[in-house]
């Protein structure tokens, strides 16, 4: 259910690669084996693309099985690929915000979505409608505001920065409505996004996770029986 990997020598695999339960975003600098590695333990069909020529998808990429949003520096060739690439399957918009690491700044999967309060209040009814869930704007996670680079959460479990509170822990279970749990990748990282990869299938995480890290992924990501 959890794969080891790295992308160009770099175990911040999370940096680089956006999936849910479709599909994964990934930039075509990859290798034929690591595009097959992430098709086989996701579960997913593998998009090459870009975003606004950059090849950090899972920086600038946030959504769930219902839509994918954009920041506003995609360019136009790429947002028109990945509409016509899941046409059908999810709903693909730009989210006309001055930020523009939006992974960074959302978090969600099919039931929810945490926002950060760095994103302007007045988008939020459309993030709403494009994702299709319920959306909570969070001032902060350990006095954090880049609350998406903290958590990872699917529809079966999740895992976020060892140094929120139980009381944000609690919050955030309720809200996504899977148990979430602290936890880190990479040897110590506490920003496990950057690091992970999930869905409900399977999960990727940086080549420099320890042993302990990928019980702890396993049981928080509900890969245990």
């Amino acid at each position: 259910m959890i794969e080891l990997m790295n992308i160009h020598g770099n175990p911040n695999i999370g940096v680089y690669i956006y999936a849910n339960n479709r599909v994964a975003l990934v930039p075509p600098t990859l290798t034929e084996k690591d595009k097959k590695v992430i098709e086989e333990v996701l579960g997913v069909e593998v998009i090459e693309t870009r975003i606004a020529d950059m090849i950090i998808d899972g920086v600038m990429v946030a959504g769930n099985d219902r839509g994918l949003l954009l920041p506003r520096i995609v360019k136009p060739e790429e947002y028109d690929e990945l509409r016509s690439a899941l046409s059908g399957k999810m709903r693909v918009e730009i989210l006309e915000i001055r930020q523009t690491a939006l992974g960074n700044l959302i978090a969600a999967n099919n039931r929810a979505a945490l926002v950060s309060p760095l994103v302007s209040k007045n988008v939020l009814d459309f993030v709403k409608e494009v994702l299709g869930v319920e959306v909570v704007a969070q001032n902060s996670l350990a006095n954090i505001t880049t609350v998406g680079s903290m958590l990872v959460v699917t529809d079966r479990g999740g895992v976020v920065h060892p140094g929120v509170s139980e009381d944000e822990l609690r919050f955030l279970s309720n809200l996504f409505g899977v148990e979430v749990m602290p936890a880190t990748v990479n040897f110590g990282l506490y920003f496990v996004k950057a690091g992970l990869v999930a869905n409900n299938r399977g999960a990727l995480v940086g080549d420099e996770t320890t042993g302990p890290e990928l019980m702890r992924l396993q049981q928080a990501l509900g890969f245990t029986k």
